[in-house]
């Protein structure tokens, strides 16, 4: 949790990495129909179950009108897990902070622990409208503050009075704790000044999307330089798409293959509603490939080409497993120390980077588990000619 600032901040020495739950629809393309899944109970509790075999440190639920209700989500693929953790969002001015402390307590208790939450404030207004919410952008922010005030001290066990200029709570009571203690931990990702303002005061992980680890360096020295004025230290995730396959030129092949169904209008149409939003973030994401498919690769082996037709987090890494690594090293040098990625389909990437990456990768012990000789033997004789096992080689975790 957030502590006091002693010293400069230091690179990530060890990990986590989390997943995707891909509520909103998972497919082998963008941008089209083919090859599209549907969004089903059996199909999310496949992807569930498998970041919770291979010892992800959790999963990221989407919100927003898109997407399946994560909360409701998150309660379904809890009993089904063991030990994955569900981060969720919370949406202040679309919740009352005292109803989603009830929330979060019962998801928390009934978990046994495994919930994080991610605070959204929002960033496109037409979505927000549709919603009922009809605050500017400031405005939306100065409600998260307030709501996050009441929030945190409900979880704390206050009983809360609070008047501020958009919420009002009188002898607010959380009857039942959560688990975690004074809370579940709060992500957040504010790309604006108002965002690292409410960072500062609130969240214990400022998260941002995926953006060449200059323009992340710049952005994590003027987040810490906020935090510091408040006392405070944040720990920093970062927001990916990983396409990594055996051989660079096979995972630079898969990335083409993924959007090779796009059309130009299809693009444009995209890029025409990501320009509405008043989201800094977002406005950053669409900067860096300007709606081209020419200059994709923005730095050494990140790539845009997901942004092209999708909000939010719009990048990938891209390349064999040691490139890969390599590059998430670089943003740990920086003090990144989780990683939320997602890759297309969603089940088999879930596989591919933790068999591929996680060997390759300093972990903490709360990702990945220790896997003793696997033994591969079945009907179809994978034992070398039927009774000889096959070698097998661990990589080192550094």
């Amino acid at each position: 949790m957030s502590v006091r600032v002693e010293g400069l901040p230091e690179a990530a020495k060890v990990a986590d990495v989390l997943w995707f739950l891909p509520t909103h629809g998972d497919g082998r393309f963008l941008g089209t129909q083919e090859g599209a899944r549907e969004v089903s109970l059996g199909y999310l509790r496949q992807i569930a179950q498998a970041a919770d075999h291979n010892g992800y440190f959790g999963v990221l639920l989407p919100t927003g009108r898109s997407c399946e209700d994560s909360w409701v989500v998150a309660s379904a693929m809890a009993p089904l897990t063991e030990r994955l953790r569900f981060l969720v969002a919370l949406r202040p001015g679309l919740q009352t902070p005292a109803v989603a402390a009830r929330m979060t307590a019962t998801l928390d208790r009934l978990s046994g622990g495994r919930l994080l939450i991610n605070v959204v404030t929002g960033g496109d207004p037409v979505e927000l409208h549709g919603d009922g919410l009809f605050l500017d952008h400031d405005e939306r922010y100065a409600v998260t503050d307030e709501f996050l005030a009441i929030w945190r001290r409900l979880l704390a066990g206050e009983t809360v009075d609070y008047i501020g200029r958009h919420l009002k709570v009188t002898a607010g009571k959380l009857l039942y704790p959560p688990v975690q203690k004074p809370h579940p931990p709060l992500y957040f990702g504010g790309s604006s000044a108002a965002g690292q303002r409410i960072a500062a005061d609130h969240v214990d992980v400022y998260l941002t999307w995926g953006e060449p680890p200059a323009d992340v360096a710049k952005k994590l020295t003027e987040m810490r330089a906020v935090a510091a004025a408040k006392r405070r230290t944040l720990s920093y995730g970062i927001r990916l798409h990983v396409i990594v396959r055996d051989t660079t030129a096979a995972a630079w092949a898969a990335a083409d293959k993924l959007i090779e169904k796009i059309d130009d209008e299809t693009i444009a149409a995209a890029q025409r509603t990501f320009a509405r939003f008043d989201s800094v973030g977002q406005q950053r994401m669409s900067r860096l490939h300007g709606g081209k498919r020419d200059q994709l690769e923005i730095s050494p082996n990140l790539w845009a080409g997901v942004g092209l037709v999708r909000g939010g987090a719009g990048t990938a890494l891209v390349g064999d497993p040691p490139t890969v690594a390599a590059r998430m090293k670089e943003y740990m040098a920086l003090g990144i120390d989780r990683f939320i990625l997602s890759g297309y389909p969603h089940l088999e990437e879930c596989y591919r980077f933790a068999e591929l990456v996680f060997p390759l990768l300093p972990l903490r012990p709360t990702t990945g588990i220790e896997r003793g000789p696997v033994r591969n033997a079945g009907p179809f004789g994978e034992m070398v000619a039927n009774f000889v096992p096959p070698s097998s080689r661990l990589a080192s975790k550094s």
